[in-house]
């Protein structure tokens, strides 16, 4: 049950040193640092299930290292970047993103724990979700590390987007999760080679393929709300058509005393 725990922690040091990277102006590090907490606490919950050592302990671990991963270090990273040449409107940005993460995190234990919620639901988020939340925020750093240059307008800009995301990450937008996505077997190897060849890319063109993949996945929104929507017609429907065959259906009549 350590190793686990051990690794949730150790994504929670790679989230606050980011921080000081960015504190002290390595900012392309910083944002390394913050990719490497995302994928710390991607593989924990992950292995806890694999060596059957889950716990409400660490459960609680998990949320909090979210918060501070997700929210707090990707605010002020970009904030201190880039957001804090909006002056006070900057700040107000930072703050709205964090308070935002909270909010979202505190709603997805919430939903987790609801029995009641239809499970073909449980196949898409309420809102985006932190980690994504978190990368995608940052979009203004990747393109300042492509050469366009920090003015005090593209602060401005940038405020408005992180506040955009903001209201994203508590929002009800239903965004597909892909956890009950079944790869088939004849499709196993080129979906690995493709995974590969993603990871050569960040390599290789980091802020290049980081900046496309944040435009894909916000194009990637709509189209999954979109998708939710028939999915809930379809399923209403049929359990409509089900209430209609269980009210028509006969009743037989109880056996005389």
């Amino acid at each position: 049950m350590v190793l686990p725990n051990l690794i949730t922690v150790l994504a929670i040091c790679a989230g606050l040193s980011g921080i000081r990277l960015a504190f002290e102006g390595r900012f392309e590090s910083a944002v390394v640092m913050v990719l490497l907490a995302a994928f710390l606490d991607g593989i924990d919950g992950r292995l806890a299930r694999m060596l059957k050592a889950t716990s409400k302990f660490g459960a609680q671990m998990d949320s909090l290292a979210d918060i501070v991963n997700f929210g707090v270090v990707p605010a002020l990273v970009l904030y201190a970047y880039l957001l804090d040449k909006a002056g006070s409107l900057g700040w107000i940005g930072t703050l709205l993103f964090v308070i935002a993460c909270g909010l979202r995190l505190a709603r997805f234990n919430v939903l987790d724990e609801d029995l009641d919620r239809p499970a073909w639901q449980a196949e898409y988020f309420v809102g985006i979700p932190a980690p994504a939340g978190a990368l995608v925020v940052m979009l203004p750093m990747y393109i300042g590390f492509l050469g366009v240059e920090g003015t005090r307008t593209l602060a401005y800009v940038a405020t408005a987007f992180t506040i955009l995301i903001a209201f994203l990450l508590v929002s009800r937008l239903p965004i597909y999760s892909g956890k009950k996505l079944k790869i088939k077997r004849e499709h196993l190897l080129p979906v690995m080679l493709l995974a590969v060849f993603y990871v050569l890319l960040v390599t290789v063109y980091p802020w290049q393929t980081l900046s496309a993949s944040v435009g894909a996945y916000l194009l990637f929104l709509p189209l999954s709300a979109s998708a939710y929507a028939r999915r809930a017609k379809i399923e209403g429907a049929s359990a409509a058509a089900a209430e209609a065959a269980a009210a028509e259906a006969p009743v037989e009549p109880k056996p005389e005393a």
